[in-house]
């Protein structure tokens, strides 16, 4: 178990305040929940050397790293330190521990097959499959392909991406906007199926999913599996898949780069990705 110690958080080893983070005196802290993009990872998109060291550090801490991309993705990322993480992947529609998934909140094939026939072919836009075992998409231009490749490592090119449904658990389908306007195209894709919803990852992204897959609902199960209440938890997000995620957790941060309805519902505000808000935050308030 962690203590916090005092009312403010400092920058480490300086008596100036982290501003905005004020936290309960002796608040116990036993799970740590953290989204990647934009949040954990600095702009390069590299795991910070810093964090990797605090994880080696506090091995009795629950530490779940929770994101949109495929699991094989962000166990490259991490390497050796994978089995001191909890994954929730494709914004809490697997869960990965130890190389094993222990929770899938598999789409129906039949909403599937809608979703492929309401996206249709539209110029600009890129549809990916997203499975237990892999991820499927058609060719594309190379910048977009370049993007689908930031964040799913066991890409496969199809011809047919209704011939994968069959295939595998198919968990969510993340749409990619060449436009990166994100945003102007979600009220077309929200609503349609009350079995399914749809969430903005990022300006660029659209994941359409269960309605009960999301990361909230994920990091609820670890919890109940490892008995850690709301209180005893710490979350750190940029965008509004995060909302559940910050939910579950008392000790809640939207980073400083965050979108602005996320910010509403956070209690605490951390400095940026580019600052290593995430790792301040937890040396200057977990001894």
């Amino acid at each position: 178990m962690e203590q916090l110690h005092g009312n403010c958080l400092h920058e480490p080893g300086t008596d100036m305040p982290l501003p905005g983070l004020f936290l309960e005196k002796n608040q116990t802290i036993r799970l740590i929940a953290t989204d990647m993009d934009g949040t954990l990872l600095d702009d390069p998109r590299v795991v910070p050397v810093d964090f990797m060291d605090w994880v080696a550090q506090h091995p009795q801490m629950c530490i779940v790293i929770a994101s949109g991309r495929q699991y094989y993705n962000m166990r490259k990322l991490f390497g050796k330190m994978e089995d001191n993480l909890v994954f929730i992947a494709e914004n809490g529609g697997i869960v990965f521990e130890h190389g094993t998934a222990v929770y899938v909140d598999e789409m129906r094939k039949e909403d599937v097959t809608d979703c492929l026939r309401r996206l249709g072919n539209q110029e600009k836009q890129a549809v990916i499959l997203c499975g237990a075992k892999s991820t499927y998409m058609q060719h594309h231009c190379q910048e977009t392909e370049r993007n689908a490749k930031n964040y799913y490592e066991n890409l496969i090119f199809v011809d047919d991406l209704a011939s994968c449904i069959q295939q595998d658990q198919i968990v969510k389908i993340a749409v990619f906007y060449e436009a990166h306007n994100a945003e102007e195209n979600y009220a077309r894709l929200s609503g349609w199926n009350r079995r399914l919803q749809a969430s903005l990852s990022g300006e660029s992204w659209i994941d359409l999913a269960n309605v009960t897959a999301n990361k909230g609902n994920a990091l609820a199960m670890i919890q109940d599996k490892y008995q850690i209440s709301k209180e005893e938890s710490m979350a750190f997000g940029d965008y509004l898949n995060d909302v559940g995620l910050l939910q579950c957790c008392e000790m809640s941060f939207a980073m400083e780069n965050a979108h602005p309805d996320l910010k509403k519902i956070a209690k605490y505000i951390a400095p940026s990705n580019r600052e290593g808000g995430v790792q301040k935050v937890l040396r200057a308030a977990l001894s």
